[in-house]
This record gives structure tokens, C-alpha cells and sequence, in this order.
């Protein structure tokens, strides 16, 4: 039977059917689905020890069961850090098309995540292709779609409008949907009383924070968090616990605001659980080297062991142009000390809409910080490829080398660009390479230095 169904049937451990809503649901029931039967083969985990930490929270699997084509991957505590890519359309940059070639180098890069953040135009038209061909999983930020799709003012939006932007992501087949539930108005009186630079950052905290401003009243998504709540466990959605009060900048960091919605986001956390719906946590941005590893034993604490995704964090703020590599110094950190997803940042961040150039950079970057946390947890599998490298390295065999890469394009074309006298050399060090002269002395050939 599909597992894809509202209420998927696998025999438990006595041989009767059973019936669950979510994933988490699934392990707390003892229920092996599909779903986790693959993470656990992908990850190199015992079955159980896998639905031990979904049933705590402190693993999920995103699988809206309206995404046919979701080849599912686990986030959380033991698993391999995942990444994200952003992708989407704005009013300045509406090319459907332009953004579906991102979606296919994103996939072809191996991004774990696509996040789609259009924001105007055929936002569903996008949507709808991006779900039809990404196996990947998919989210969304219902809230950034609401203001473009109803075309009004943002104080003319009812709570209504704003529910069923969410439910029409649901039915599409979004896997994990960013909401901003833990920006409320007593948060938001922090925000306008702190002494911030930046003050709010994130484009989906900004509207909801102008909304109640605009409105009097109290983010729908915290009020009526229990509806919210019933939408996503009837398809599986997992929510991703938006930060609308992440730093924007290195003086904001671990702030009051920014403290006080990341235990608003532990209450929201607990609640959903009880409706066993799978939630992760979204983090800071930018913040300094030094605060980066108690941030995420504090996020982890707060919020009761939940996956957390953060963006970056950009550990300075004076390189634009080169914010993937900032992000990624900060991601690397962040992943060793316990985050479990890294959301991408490109050399155009805080500049433009990315282009396919910045997107790969940007891919790249986050990979290379989530394999180096994976080996400095100890993540099954992780030094084995460092390993494998460095035998390859070893041996001077560069095929080898090219297809281990985590990109094989730029360093086959480094060496294309630039060919030696000597095939078991490079152009740095020809006759002088050092493993070269190692790998002769000790096979007892002869070593020549010069012509």
C-alpha cells in the first residue's frame, strides 16, 4: 500500500495492521514505514535507533504524502548534516524557467533541500514544477506567497487569507513549511524596546511583525497555532520553526529578542509533538565565532533537542560578495556543535538574486562545512571518504581523485588547464613532488631531479 495515503496501513510487531498520520507518529507506534527504512539504509543506522529519536523529536523525516516523487532524507540527531538551497521568483526576477535550471543544477549538485521563496507572480505554476521534479524535499514560506497571490495591502489580509495560502502549499506537496509562530506581540515589544542595528532581518518576521503592527492584533500563527497544527499533521508537513528574530548583523546576536522567541518556539515545539507533528527549529545568522557553540546548546536545550537549520551563521560582516565563505565558517561550526541542517549562502547575499554562477559557489560552500561537522561528529561514513581520498592522493591517481571530489568539474578542469611534463606530477611541484618521490624510492626506481 502507498505510504503516501492519509492513513498508510504497515503490520506492527504482531502482525495487525496499524495505522499512523505522521512519521513521528509512525515511530512512536513501532510502525516501520518506507520512509524510514530508506533514511536508516542511507545513513548506515539501526531501524531503531532511528525511530527512537523521531518518536523524542530529535529526528524527523519531511514527507508530505502529496509528494509523489520524494526520494526522503532524515534530519536530526547522528544523521549527516543536510543543506538547503533557495530558489524562487520576485517581482524583479519573474523567469520561471531560469529558476527551474537552478532547481536542476541544485539537484545535480546533491542538495538534500530546495526552498522555494517566490514571492510574486506564478508562484504556484513554480511551485507545482518544482514539486514534479525534485525528489528532494521541498519548503516554503506560506507567508512571503500571501502578500503577492491576494495582490492587497498586507493590513486587508485576514487570518483566513493567510491559512489558506497554507493549505494550498499543503495540497501541492511542500514537505516543511518555515512559519514565523514565535514572533508574537509580547516578542515584538522586545524587538521595538531593544537596541539592535538591524532590528529584523527576516522577510517573513518583517511582514508578520507590520502586520500586527498594522492590525492590532496577534500573529495568527501563534494564536491559532492549533489550526495550524491540524493542517500539517493531516498531510505530514513538518514545521520549520521560522526565526523572525534571528541577528541580523554581529551586534544583535544572542540578544533578547532573539532568546526570547527561541523559548517561544521550545512552548510551539512541545505542542506540535503532542499532535505528532515533526518540527525543526530555525537559527541566527550572523554571529561571531565564539558564540556559536553555546548558541546551539542553547537552541537544543530550549527547544528539547528539535533538528535546528540555521542560516550561516555569517561569522563577520564585512565580506559581501564573499558571504558563502563566511557562512561557511560559521556552518562548519555550527554542524560540529549540533546543528543538523545548513541553509546555503552565496557569494551574492544581502547583493542580488542569485545566478546559477553564485548558486553552485554557494552549494559547494555548504557542503564542504557539512561533510567537514560530519567528520568531526564522527558521522558514520564521513572519514571514509577523506580516507579514500588520501589513498587516492596517495597513489597520484587522479581519476580517482576526480570521481571522489565533492566537485569533479573544477578540479578536472584545473588540471586540464595546466598539464605537466610528467603524468604522476602536477605543475606546483613536477619532478619535485613529494609523494611522486616517495612512491619511487620506496618501489626502488630510480629519482631524477633534472634533465
Amino acid at each position: 500500500m502507498s505510504k503516501r495515503n492519509g492513513n498508510t496501513h504497515r503490520f506492527g510487531t504482531k502482525g495487525h495492521a496499524m495505522s499512523y498520520t505522521t512519521q513521528m507518529h509512525a515511530a512512536r507506534k513501532g510502525i516501520v514505514t518506507e520512509a524510514i527504512t530508506t533514511v536508516a539504509r542511507k545513513e548506515g543506522l539501526r531501524i531503531d535507533d532511528l525511530m527512537a529519536r523521531m518518536a523524542a523529536g530529535r529526528a524527523i523525516i519531511p514527507f508530505n504524502k502529496n509528494h509523489t516523487n520524494l526520494d526522503p532524507e532524515g534530519v536530526g540527531e547522528g544523521l549527516r548534516t543536510k543543506i538547503n538551497v533557495n530558489l524562487g521568483i520576485s517581482k524583479d526576477c519573474a523567469d520561471v524557467d531560469l529558476e527551474m535550471e537552478k532547481v536542476r543544477h541544485a539537484l545535480d549538485l546533491k542538495a538534500e533541500a530546495i526552498m522555494d521563496l517566490s514571492c510574486f507572480g506564478k508562484t504556484q505554476e513554480f511551485r507545482r514544477k518544482l514539486l514534479a521534479l525534485s525528489p528532494a524535499m521541498i519548503g516554503t514560506v506560506p507567508v512571503y506567497d500571501a502578500v503577492g497571490y491576494y495582490d492587497k495591502d498586507l493590513k486587508d489580509i485576514t487570518v483566513d487569507e493567510f491559512f489558506r495560502v497554507v493549505e494550498r502549499h499543503v495540497a501541492d506537496g511542500v514537505d516543511f513549511l518555515t512559519i514565523h509562530a514565535g514572533l508574537n506581540r509580547a516578542t515584538a515589544e522586545k524587538i521595538r524596546n531593544s537596541r539592535r542595528i538591524t532590528s529584523i532581518v527576516s522577510r517573513g518576521g518583517s511582514l508578520l511583525y507590520a502586520w500586527m503592527a498594522l492590525t492590532g492584533n496577534e500573529n495568527p500563527f501563534f494564536e491559532h497555532f492549533d489550526r495550524l497544527l491540524e493542517i500539517c499533521e493531516a498531510q505530514d508537513v513538518t514545521l520549520s520553526l521560522g526565526d523572525g528574530c534571528r541577528p541580523g548583523c554581529l551586534h544583535d546576536a544572542t540578544d533578547g529578542p532573539q532568546v526570547e522567541e527561541l523559548i517561544v518556539l521550545g512552548e510551539l515545539t512541545r505542542r506540535a509533538w503532542e499532535r505528532n507533528v515533526q518540527v525543526m527549529i530555525e537559527g541566527p545568522g550572523h554571529m561571531s565565532l565564539n558564540e556559536i557553540a553555546g548558541n546551539m546548546m542553547l537552541q537544543k536545550r530550549l527547544c528539547h533537542g528539535a533538528p535546528f537549520y540555521v542560516l550561516g551563521p555569517l561569522v563577520t560582516d564585512v565580506a559581501p560578495g564573499y558571504d558563502h565563505i563566511t557562512s561557511a565558517i560559521g556552518g562548519a561550526i555550527a554542524a560540529a556543535s549540533g546543528a543538523d541542517f545548513l541553509c546555503y549562502v552565496t557569494p551574492a547575499e544581502h547583493l542580488r538574486l542569485p545566478t546559477l554562477d553564485d548558486m553552485k559557489e554557494g552549494i559547494i560552500a555548504a557542503r564542504i562545512a557539512a561533510h567537514a561537522a560530519d567528520v568531526a561528529k564522527g558521522i558514520t561514513g564521513a572519514r571514509a571518504w577523506d580516507d579514500e581520498m588520501s589513498r587516492a592522493r596517495a597513489a597520484l591517481d587522479w581519476e580517482k581523485m576526480f570521481g571522489l571530489a565533492l566537485d569533479p568539474v573544477k578540479p578536472r578542469a584545473y588540471r586540464e588547464s595546466s598539464r605537466p611534463e610528467l603524468d604522476d606530477s602536477c605543475t606546483m611541484c613536477g619532478k619535485m613532488c613529494a609523494v611522486r618521490s616517495m612512491n619511487r624510492v620506496r618501489e626502488g626506481k630510480e629519482l631524477h631531479m633534472v634533465d
